[in-house]
């Protein structure tokens, strides 16, 4: 796979579950509410894909010595990656309870960072433990906090 492949890839299924989780779970911390939680991945799955592969079309553009067509490779692979991830954590909210697709989308998204983690660390023939760790604390950190604005959120609007 090309590198301006892998790049857009790797960053649009990390950015769409971690971005996602973290959304999921402050919104549910500061509405308990499906309709919006649901229509919050909606428009990020769209938005923030857009954004997410804007900043990567810049970026590259950014790198010396790019070719244009590395450089949209990466944009459109950012985009539709992003946007696909994303679009799976909404299957749950729509077919169980708000705190079974909650636990469920956990998983789900813990299971692609691990996946995910696995598969890098495979590539570059790094130790798996190490990295898998690595991604799993870092998108643990992202849902406390995100928990944690969700609560602040709802106390400031009381």
């Amino acid at each position: 796979m090309k590198h301006s492949i892998r790049k857009g890839v790797g960053f649009g299924v990390t950015s769409g579950i971690i971005t996602t989780l973290g959304l999921l779970i402050g919104l549910n911390s500061s509405t308990h509410s499906k309709i919006v939680i649901l229509s919050g991945i909606m428009v990020i799955a769209f938005a923030d894909a857009l954004s997410d592969s804007m900043g990567m079309h810049i970026s590259e553009e950014f790198g010396l010595g790019r070719k244009t067509k590395e450089i949209w490779q990466a944009t459109i692979y950012t985009f539709f990656t992003k946007f696909l991830v994303t679009l799976t954590f909404i299957i749950p909210l729509l077919i169980l309870t708000l705190r079974q697709a909650i636990i469920t989308d956990l998983i789900w998204g813990f299971f692609l960072i691990i996946s995910f983690s696995y598969f890098i660390a495979k590539q570059k023939h790094e130790k798996k433990s190490k990295v898998i760790l690595e991604h799993f604390l870092i998108t643990v950190v992202v849902l406390i906090i995100s928990n944690y604005i969700g609560k602040l959120a709802a106390y400031l609007t009381q």
